[in-house]
């Protein structure tokens, strides 16, 4: 899940279990024999679809078969996601996606999947310095304090984007809320984009978003950057402070990406694909972008991957427990 560190000392990790089922597995030899489906489960245009559009070209070149990029979206990230949970473990359909695997069964009683049970962790890809708070420039507030204040000067006024329950959308302005005591109205999106074009044309007030894209519209005065939802700054807008910073202690919310095969794959199959994605991530072209986009590559060993996931879908617990979500992801 997106890594809310205030409450990670409340979270234990659960133990990590995979079945194999040793017939389900192709000679690794002899794989891949064919093009190879990566499912982004949100809309093109969003962080682990450029992200993974990054990547493919690399992969399929190392693997000797394409990767297509497939984006399954719908439901926040569900669809998708659900759809690769029921596919074999043969290494033809992998999963890539953000901190939203972890963070929506929490939120969300449509959920028929267990993102620690019911997939192969292969490798947590890279970790952002968080979102951006962005707001559309007509909203009269310079800085988190004057937003706040807003908020709680007109009660249910205010409106911020979401692309999707448990998304990196959601979860930073739900712990906001939490944090302040404040009533601002969740408007559902069906991902980033769609939720960007209404901020900007200012049908919504506010959004966290990822800090590349909030760059561009904030470079060219669409919207206002408020605050970086990280413990630390991040140098591609070197004057946009922390929520720390902006008086909201303890605040850390970073998103993730990863990168996931159905449960069952073999040991050696998920091996090989770690130690591409690692190669892949460490192109020189590839470690600029990565750069710009305000992402740090991690290339975790699977064992570390595993650990990390129920770690984090231990915290999102915690968290939809903390701001009083419901079983279907809204707040009380």
């Amino acid at each position: 899940m997106i890594a809310v560190r205030f409450l990670a000392g409340m979270c234990v990790a659960l133990m990590f279990g995979v079945s194999m089922d040793s017939s389900a597995q192709p000679a690794l030899k002899d794989y891949p024999k064919k093009p190879i489906r990566a499912i982004v489960p949100s809309p093109p245009g969003g962080p682990p679809d450029i992200i993974m559009r990054m990547l493919a070209p690399k992969l399929g070149a190392a693997l000797g078969q394409p990767v297509v990029v497939e984006n399954r979206a719908g439901a926040g990230g569900i669809v998708g996601t659900a759809y690769v949970a029921t596919q074999p473990p043969d290494g033809y359909t992998w999963l890539f996606t953000t901190a939203s695997h972890t963070n929506i069964p929490p939120f969300n009683e449509n959920v028929h999947y267990d993102p620690v049970k019911d997939f192969t962790h292969v490798t947590l890809a890279a970790q952002n310095f968080g979102q951006v708070l962005v707001i559309n420039p007509n909203v009269p507030a310079r800085n988190v304090q004057q937003l706040i204040a807003l908020a709680k000067k007109d009660p249910g006024k205010l409106t911020y984007g979401s692309a999707g329950i448990g998304t990196a959308s959601h979860i930073p302005a739900e712990v906001m809320k939490s944090m302040t005591g404040t009533d601002i109205l969740m408007v559902p999106y069906r991902g980033v984009a769609e939720a960007m074009t209404d901020l900007i044309g200012g049908r919504i007030d506010m959004f966290f978003v990822g800090t590349q894209i909030a760059l561009q519209h904030v470079q060219t005065g669409r919207l206002r950057a408020l605050a970086v939802t990280g413990a630390k700054r991040w140098k591609g807008m070197p004057d946009v402070p922390t929520m720390q910073e902006a008086g909201l202690k303890d605040f850390n919310v970073v998103n993730w990406f990863g990168l996931w095969l159905p449960a069952g794959a073999s040991p050696e199959l998920v091996a090989r694909l770690q130690t591409e994605m690692v190669k892949a991530m460490g192109d020189a072209d590839v470690k600029q972008q990565f750069e710009t986009l305000g992402l740090e590559a991690v290339g975790s060993k699977p064992d570390d991957f595993a650990k990390f996931v129920s770690k984090e879908a231990a915290i999102a617990r915690e968290i939809a427990r903390k701001i009083g979500a419901t079983p279907a992801g809204a707040s009380k």
